[in-house]
């Protein structure tokens, strides 16, 4: 049995706009159902705001995100938590790093650090904050990149 870990983005009114957004960075297609197509509010004003939203890569990162509920308050809140992504191809990490960077808050440039041959965060453009690195090259024992 395998469990799978989604980080789930809760928007008040953005999911629509962040799951675009992240899909184009991933090279994907956003899943979004609305209130309105689920019935689930009885609410003009609530109709197109997503009540079920989802991106996967086809390199596995998957990401879920929805309108909170009609009446739940929202609160972004400060440096509550990083979606982390973690993989073993430079050139693929660098694409990933490159779509969420348009309007982006750099907080640590995507470059060789001491435990990777390439990390970063940013905050992207809807306030979630992205953590990013390859492994090093294990068999050699050396940090290794693709450029």
């Amino acid at each position: 049995m395998t469990i799978i870990t989604t980080p789930h983005l809760n928007f008040d009114g953005d999911a629509r706009a962040a799951l675009d957004f992240y899909a184009a960075a991933l090279g994907t297609e956003a899943t979004a159902v609305t209130y309105g197509q689920m019935g689930a509010s009885d609410d003009p004003a609530w109709a197109d705001r997503i009540v079920f939203g989802q991106v996967e890569s086809a390199h596995g990162v998957r990401v879920m995100a929805f309108d909170v509920w009609p009446g739940q308050p929202w609160d972004q809140g400060v440096n509550a938590s990083y979606v982390y992504l973690h993989g073993d191809d430079a050139d693929e990490v660098t694409a990933v790093w490159d779509g969420l960077s348009e309007g982006a808050e750099i907080r640590q440039p995507l470059a060789p650090s001491a435990w990777a041959p390439l990390a970063g965060q940013l905050r992207d453009r809807f306030g979630v904050i992205w953590a990013l690195d390859v492994a090093p090259d294990t068999a050699s024992g050396a940090p290794a990149t693709d450029s």
